[in-house]
């Protein structure tokens, strides 16, 4: 008995630091909103056009500040307080559920004004993304950090899942969009109190001149250490390839006959999947041949993609896209972990800031990707061709990145 309490406690080990628990809860409802959010927008978006092309677009609008301001938003994570710049960032998302909510207010039936807000949205994602991710470090000491990257994705993939199903469920409910906007300004105003409360104790860091040299450091960085280049550009092109989820709407709307509430309850199975495997990783971790259980992980990750690309069951393409959040989940925390352990305190914010670059082109490219060969092949044909490019890739990468391919297991990368 008191080795299963011990073990127990060991598992939640994280959550024994205040600040990581507030970190946690304003991340949880920053998430809530933005999942609740992004159904909303499809939804919309693709009653105004019918055209998969737009939903394709809507990921756009939101990478292409990202990697205009890249550089720009990691080194003012690595020069100014990061909790500040996390509590401006969490006010300005609930400013941008608001324009949208004053859009939907007034029955627009451009998407221009949606694109506007998903613009900025995408500037503020630029900024938030590598300052809360350089932040979590300094709330638990460095031991205990690959517990609290663990418990970090079970509660970022646990929003994941209630925020499409809540949105799917007040859009359908309230016949609109305006009701989930409102909640997620909300949950963001809820976020962004939270994050204010956060207590840091950390070294104070030298604010380096800005130059080149400072401004390219992650990149440099990343391109020595062959371990995180290989997780982080693998991760890129399996999901930019094999990403499905720009294309749910058309998959609730026309392949699986059902409405918004399909829609969240389908944007909700991929969190469902990557939480029980953070949670579950929480308690066993990766212990020996991490890399090839990351490739291999990737690879079914393409796998259950095909899968759901030629279901047309509602409870199987469930299913599948369950299996894809949860086989993507390892990748995630290998990632997150490497990066964030290898990372010296100083330059975190720049090489955070290369890594969200990376998960923006695997996501809201990846978004567009799959909105633009859905315009050229047709849905189906566009998320089983992802699939396949994903195990190619996965199995290329095993061939270029030995230092990937061979790794034991979870261990501070040395130059």
């Amino acid at each position: 008995m008191a080795a299963t309490q011990t073990t127990t406690a060991a598992a939640r080990v994280a959550f024994e630091y205040p600040s990581f628990g507030l970190y946690q809860i304003a991340r949880f409802c920053i998430v809530l909103a933005t999942e609740m959010q992004s159904v909303a927008v499809g939804w919309q978006v693709y009653e105004i056009t019918k055209r998969p092309l737009d939903l394709g677009l809507v990921g756009l609008a939101q990478f292409l500040p990202g990697i205009l301001l890249f550089l720009v938003s990691g080194h003012v994570a690595d020069r100014y307080d990061r909790r500040r710049l996390v509590v401006a960032c969490y006010a300005a998302f609930a400013c941008c559920s608001a324009l949208l909510f004053a859009a939907a207010i007034y029955h627009t039936h451009s998407v221009y004004p949606i694109y506007a807000v998903l613009i900025l949205i995408g500037i503020v994602r630029a900024f938030n993304g590598p300052v809360s991710r350089a932040l979590l470090p300094q709330l638990v000491p460095e031991e205990h950090f690959p517990n609290a990257v663990a418990w970090a994705s079970g509660v970022f993939q646990t929003a994941t899942i209630l925020g499409p199903s809540i949105g799917g469920v007040v859009y359908a409910a309230f016949r609109g969009p305006s009701a989930v906007y409102a909640l997620a300004m909300t949950s963001s105003l809820v976020a962004t109190v939270c994050s204010y409360r956060i207590k840091v104790e950390s070294k104070a860091r030298t604010r380096e001149p800005i130059n080149v040299k400072n401004i390219l450091a992650g990149f440099h960085y990343i391109w020595r250490q062959k371990l995180i280049l290989g997780s982080i550009s693998l991760d890129l092109f399996a999901v930019l390839l094999g990403g499905a989820v720009a294309l749910l709407p058309v998959y609730a709307s026309e392949i699986l006959r059902t409405g918004p509430w399909g829609l969240g309850v389908l944007r909700s199975a991929p969190g469902v999947g990557a939480a029980t495997m953070a949670i579950y990783l929480a308690h066993k971790p990766l212990r020996g041949r991490v890399g090839w259980k990351m490739l291999a992980c990737v690879s079914g990750f393409g796998v259950c993609t095909i899968l759901f690309g030629i279901s047309r069951s509602l409870t199987l393409s469930i299913i599948a896209l369950v299996l894809v959040g949860a086989t993507d989940m390892v990748s995630v925390i290998v990632r997150g972990t490497l990066i964030q352990i290898a990372t010296p305190d100083e330059m975190r914010g720049r090489v955070n800031a290369v890594d969200m670059v990376f998960i923006g082109a695997s996501n809201e490219l990846g978004q567009f990707e799959s909105g633009l060969t859905a315009h050229w092949f047709g849905t189906v044909p566009a998320v089983v061709l992802g699939g396949i490019g994903t195990i190619l890739v996965t199995i290329g990468w095993a061939w270029l990145f030995p230092d990937l391919r061979n790794a034991d297991k979870l261990t501070t990368v040395q130059d």
